[in-house]
């Protein structure tokens, strides 16, 4: 069944996705979300466990500040949140679905036992509901 529709996770994540590092400069984070076409992206150690999640919302006013002042820029650890959001590959998508009704994340980290193994964001959700319905 080649052209079965997604039901899980893991079918629809993006296993080789941007992340970032605390000690990265917000400057090279928002290149980095630019170029990715990201909303925002997870945070992680030098071991790929995951450590936070920061946005673009949280970086846009630090970053206009930091222009502004011409001051040094802060650095991704100074405004990650800690506590993340993340989904475990196995999760069904219908029910990732109904979590991202309303104020969620439009990024989920996808993780196996801390570890970050891909993201999925609500247009791979949308996407996979819209194969679903079609299959």
């Amino acid at each position: 069944m080649p052209n079965r529709a997604p039901t899980i996770v893991r079918e629809i994540m993006s296993r080789d996705c941007y992340r970032v590092t605390g000690n990265m400069s917000i400057i090279t984070l928002a290149e980095g979300l630019a170029l990715h076409r990201l909303p925002g992206v997870p945070v992680v150690d030098h071991h790929d466990q995951l450590i936070g999640f920061i946005s673009e919302q949280d970086v846009l006013g630090k970053l206009l500040q930091s222009a502004y002042l011409n001051d040094e820029a802060p650095l991704v650890k100074e405004l990650m949140r800690n506590e993340v959001l993340s989904v475990s590959p196995t999760k069904s998508i219908t029910d990732l679905a109904q979590e991202m009704l309303g104020q969620k994340p439009k990024v989920f980290p996808v993780t196996e036992q801390g570890r970050l193994c891909g993201i999925v964001t609500r247009r791979d959700v949308l996407t996979a509901i819209l194969r679903m319905r079609y299959s």
